[in-house]
């Protein structure tokens, strides 16, 4: 799996947001790696800079100097919707008769081909492949018609699916949770003004405060002089689907989102593990570096349980080695484990090991995991997964094997335990992560584990009555 995508918007007093845009992404770029962009307005016209690459690739001095203003969004990321180029990076602009509009997209929608085929038919004009340009010019076809509020209301009526959206029309940036609050969204406060941002770690590198998450269905405003912000709670639906896997792995572990801090959840999680499927050994190791919360509460557990077990490194992982290293032959395709991770065989040599994960997806990275442990001399290798088999693909913005390629897609897990020759497998209940997160099975997305989805998806099962409220009425201005 890969991560999907990082919004961010600012509103400054007295300076330019460009450079803390900046910082944000940074702090956000685990989330999305092809490309990045900074939007800004200065009052009077608008400013843009978005390239292909890493943010640190993406901005030059030159370039943080041209964005000019107090107000801006920024973006990284990783495509789950629509082709890899320039065109679909973001944010994205358009200029239309009532102003100028930016907008920063995580998430996907299931509907976007509709939405489109009904503007084109307009008259509207795309100039990529992705579900954002949508959302853009839905909008700016009701902002000819609309306030800002009420323009927003109706989009959110209309778009159908997962989405935290990041908003500048003019000089007013604004921030959008979907009804469901699929992808998180936080506001926080600065010394000079508000943040609003995927993650909460990106209002730490500011120096700000975490005021709250975005509820879902809610829309906040922010003063384009940087002084307060506005509220509204736009749409409401009875259940939430938060996506369990921002806590299991894409979310970074010192970020808090819908009041969990993300690393104390993996640590829980790691426990509960223990507490479902522990095993006695010498040893436990993490999965560098998406398995290491799990593992330390998963040896917590065990120890308080009286086990003599030992929580230790014994993989080291040579962080040089990403996504883009280029494996032409099936051999070199086998060795890439060894380039990315090295056994310590003090920690493994005569042992029997306990190795935590946060996922399997095809199984084949497991499969030269254990065959790594084994050959650097452990007598035993037993997987433990914090989370449940993934059976389907996610339709909500993760880049994800499909369903053929998803090794508990059609397989038992000792099947799966037989195919990657460990010598006991188990993975962690659905129920364990509801208890962790402290919420109810139907107000989390869960798609993924049990194909069943809370959104309605042409040709896949729901697990909820799916509805669409109907357009009209007032926003209410939500309490804060």
């Amino acid at each position: 799996m890969h991560e999907k995508c990082g919004v961010v918007g600012i509103s400054l007093e007295d300076r330019d947001a460009a450079r803390p845009l900046y910082y944000s992404l940074y702090a956000l770029q685990h989330r999305g790696q092809e490309s990045a962009g900074i939007v800004t307005h200065d009052g009077f016209q608008q400013h843009s800079h978005v390239e292909m690459g890493l943010v640190g690739d993406a901005f030059g001095p030159g370039d943080l100097e041209s964005l000019n203003g107090s107000n801006g969004i920024g973006h990284v990321r990783y495509p789950t919707a629509g082709s890899v180029n320039a065109c679909c990076a973001q944010p994205f602009s358009v200029s239309f008769k009532s102003g100028s509009l930016g907008l920063s997209h995580n998430g996907n929608l299931v509907n976007a081909d509709e939405i489109g085929d009904e503007l084109a038919d307009l008259g509207h004009a795309f100039t990529s492949d992705g579900d954002t340009e949508v959302i853009a010019h839905d909008l700016a076809r009701n902002l000819l018609e609309e306030d800002l509020v009420r323009a927003v209301k109706r989009t959110m009526e209309r778009i159908h699916g997962s989405y935290s959206l990041t908003i500048m029309h003019d000089e007013t940036v604004l921030g959008v949770r979907d009804p469901q609050g699929n992808r998180p969204l936080c506001i926080g406060k600065l010394d000079d003004g508000y943040v609003l941002t995927s993650e909460s770690a990106a209002i730490d590198t500011l120096d700000g405060e975490l005021i709250r998450d975005v509820a879902p269905g809610e829309l906040v405003v922010l003063h384009p002089d940087g002084t307060g912000y506005d509220t509204y709670q736009l749409v409401e639906q009875t259940n939430t689907a938060h996506c369990f896997f921002e806590h299991v792995y894409f979310a970074r572990p010192d970020s808090t989102i819908d009041d969990s801090l993300v690393y104390e959840v993996r640590r829980e999680l790691g426990r509960k593990l223990w507490e479902e499927s522990g095993v006695e050994s010498d040893v436990v190791l993490p999965v560098p570096d998406s398995g290491r919360a799990f593992a330390s509460g998963y040896a917590e557990a065990a120890q308080d349980d009286g086990s003599d077990i030992e929580f230790a490194e014994g993989l080291m992982k040579n962080r040089y080695v990403g996504r883009t290293f280029i494996m032409p032959t099936q051999d070199e395709r086998e060795r890439a484990v060894r380039l990315k991770l090295n056994p310590i065989k003090s920690t493994i040599e005569g042992k029997k090991v306990t190795i935590i994960d946060d996922s399997i997806v095809r199984g084949t990275t497991s499969t030269q995991l254990i065959q790594l442990l084994k050959d650097a001399g452990a007598e035993e290798v037993n997987v433990r997964i914090g989370a449940p088999p993934i059976v389907a693909p996610c339709y909500m913005g993760i880049d994800m094997a499909s369903r053929d390629e998803l090794i508990a897609g059609d397989q038992s897990v000792e099947e799966i335990r037989d195919e990657i020759e460990a010598d006991s497998l188990s993975y962690l209940s659905i129920d364990a992560i509801a208890e962790t997160l402290e919420t109810s099975r139907a107000d989390l997305c869960l798609g993924c584990v049990t194909g069943e989805y809370p959104y309605d998806i042409e040709g896949e099962e729901t697990d909820r009555d799916v509805t669409r409220p109907e357009i009209g009425g007032e926003p209410t201005v939500a309490d804060d």
